[in-house]
C-alpha cells in the first residue's frame, strides 16, 4: 500500500532544480509524479520514480541532500467529488494529511499522501476497501 518518494531539499537558487532533473534524466530515471513546495531559503522537490533506489544512489554520489520516504497511493476515479470522499475518511479516523499530491492516468487518479499516523491510515484504506498501488503496479504505469 505504500510506495517509495524521494525528498529533495534544493538552495532556492537559479537553475538548482533545473541541474537535478538533468542529473536524473540523464540516468534514465522516469519521474513518475513531482510537486514541489518552496520557501525563500529552500525548496523541498518531492518525486515519485520508477526506480526510487537508483535515483536516491545517484543523488548522493553527487551530495545532493535527499531521503527516501514511505507514502500512500491511493487510486480513485478521476471524478468529481472522488478526493473529498477519500479526505473525508481519513477525517472522520481523526488522521491529518500532512501533505497531498495528485496525477492521473486515464480514468483513475492516484493521490499520494503522508499522514500524521501511518499505520491508522492503512487501517482507514483496508476498512473502506480503498484501491491503493503498490511499486509493481506504479513502474508500469
Amino acid at each position: 500500500m505504500t510506495i517509495n518518494q524521494i525528498s529533495i531539499f534544493l538552495e532556492n537558487k537559479y537553475g538548482k532544480l533545473s541541474e537535478i532533473l538533468a542529473m536524473l534524466g540523464k540516468e534514465n530515471i522516469r519521474i513518475i509524479a513531482a510537486t514541489v513546495a518552496d520557501t525563500s531559503e529552500f525548496g523541498i522537490l518531492r518525486i515519485i520514480v520508477n526506480d526510487a533506489q537508483k535515483a536516491y544512489d545517484l543523488l548522493k554520489r553527487n551530495n545532493v541532500n535527499a531521503n527516501i520516504t514511505d507514502v500512500l497511493a491511493i487510486t480513485t476515479k478521476s471524478e468529481a467529488g472522488t478526493f473529498a470522499y477519500t479526505f473525508n475518511l481519513f477525517t472522520m479516523a481523526g488522521l491529518s494529511i500532512e501533505y497531498m499530491y495528485c496525477f492521473s492516468v486515464g480514468e483513475q487518479s492516484i493521490l499520494i499522501l503522508r499522514t500524521n499516523n501511518r499505520n491508522a491510515a492503512l487501517e482507514v484504506i483496508q476498512k473502506n476497501n480503498l484501491g491503493y498501488i503498490d511499486e509493481n503496479k506504479l513502474n508500469s504505469l
